[in-house]
């Protein structure tokens, strides 16, 4: 595998394969960092569900919950190419902390620094990229998932405010953030056309969190609904433009479809290395399995997809950066990344059969941590519509 080896560093749109020395250092901090505190707590946070909040405090004081925030205002004033190398870093260790790093930085944070007011980040940005508070994307509702614009959580107009009610769900960060990035239709039955976002301080009155469901894999997200009765929101919570918020959301998720991507390519990468730890030490019939075409031909597949994923995954980055991705090439990693990384971990599960396929084990962990990569931030379904249209005007 070229990128794990350093023979690979990186992308950029000219194809000069090339990390600069400071991309460089942010990975092998990243490395550092996931190897020392986060993969010895990553079983236990499966297996507790419980939101692993001072792991998340301690990784703040590192700086990676601010990784692309202008250092001005609290961050490390990163590039996002270096914020995917990172994500993939810690994903690699695990899957929900990679999550909780991509929610914070590319759903909140860069969404602040991309569309809040002087206001807004003087009052949250610093606080959120230092952790001193926590932020979420609340967006999901249970008929508002792949059809986002179908938004029933209404914004009524109360004098110079409004006031907001419905109820948000699978809200990552929700059991311990302070403010979240709310939207809701301002005018109601306009679809994408008439939604706003909101940046709501999480202990306003009539703000309720509720557990929601427990989930499959990925578990530890801090995961509730947010219950919204009767909240005041007044014109300074507006983040970008009254009516304007689906531009908003849909600019976060394309953003966060590149940090998505990166954290599948983490999952899909730890679910090699198993496998590949696996075949060499394995002995059947007086040898190891690697030595059998059947296991190189798993190995040698899950190598390949992996590779071409991230090559998709680090020029997206790169786009970003230089202000050109697009929807069709931010769908295009994430699609890619996602689907490698689950067939990489089902390839793993069969090269350690039942060593791997038992309660506990590192892959039976990654397999279901991998599924929903598939699902949040846009079904695969979804990234391959918007993929297609773009294919299809040409």
């Amino acid at each position: 595998m070229l990128a794990p080896r350093e023979r690979m560093p990186g992308l950029s749109c000219d194809m000069h394969l090339e990390l600069s020395a400071e991309q460089e250092r942010v990975r092998s901090s990243a490395r550092a960092d996931a190897q020392k505190a986060v993969a010895l707590a990553a079983a236990e946070i499966d297996r507790s569900g419980e939101y692993p909040l001072d792991l998340v405090r301690q990784l703040a004081a590192e700086g990676w919950l601010g990784m692309t925030v202008p250092e001005v205002e609290g961050g490390r004033g990163l590039d996002h190419l270096s914020a995917a190398l990172a994500i993939e870093a810690f994903a690699r260790a695990s899957a929900t902390v990679a999550v909780i790093l991509v929610v914070t930085n590319a759903l909140v944070a860069d969404v602040l620094v991309r569309f809040g007011t002087s206001d807004q980040k003087g009052e949250w940005l610093r606080r959120v990229a230092t952790g001193d508070a926590l932020g979420v994307f609340a967006l999901s509702e249970a008929d508002a998932g792949t059809d986002a614009a179908n938004q029933q959580t209404v914004a009524t107009k109360n004098g110079d405010g409004w006031t907001l009610a419905g109820r948000k769900v699978w809200v990552a960060n929700a059991a311990h953030a302070s403010v979240g990035l709310v939207f809701a239709a301002t005018t109601p039955g306009a679809r994408g056309r008439g939604i706003t976002a909101f940046l709501l301080p999480l202990d306003r009155t009539g703000v309720r969190r509720e557990p929601g469901p427990d989930s499959l894999g990925v578990r530890g997200l801090g995961c509730m609904d947010l219950v919204l009765d009767e909240v005041s929101v007044g014109a300074a919570d507006v983040v970008g433009a009254v009516d304007e918020g689906f531009a908003v959301a849909r600019w976060a998720l394309e953003a966060g479809r590149v940090a998505i991507a990166a954290q599948a390519l983490g999952v899909g990468q730890a679910a090699l290395d198993e496998a590949l730890r696996h075949a060499r030490t394995r002995e059947t019939f007086g040898r190891p399995i690697a030595t059998y075409q059947a296991i190189q031909w798993f190995l040698a597949d899950m190598a390949t997809e992996l590779e071409a994923a991230r090559l998709l995954t680090y020029k997206a980055a790169v786009s970003w950066d230089q202000g050109t991705l697009s929807g069709a090439e931010a769908s295009m990693a994430k699609l890619a990344a996602s689907e490698a990384a689950h067939r990489a971990a089902d390839k793993a599960m069969q090269v350690l059969a039942s060593a791997g396929y038992r309660r506990g084990s590192v892959v039976e962990r990654l397999f279901r941590d991998i599924r929903a990569s598939e699902i949040y931030q846009g079904t695969s379904e979804v990234q391959r519509m918007v993929i297609a249209g773009d294919v299809i005007r040409g």
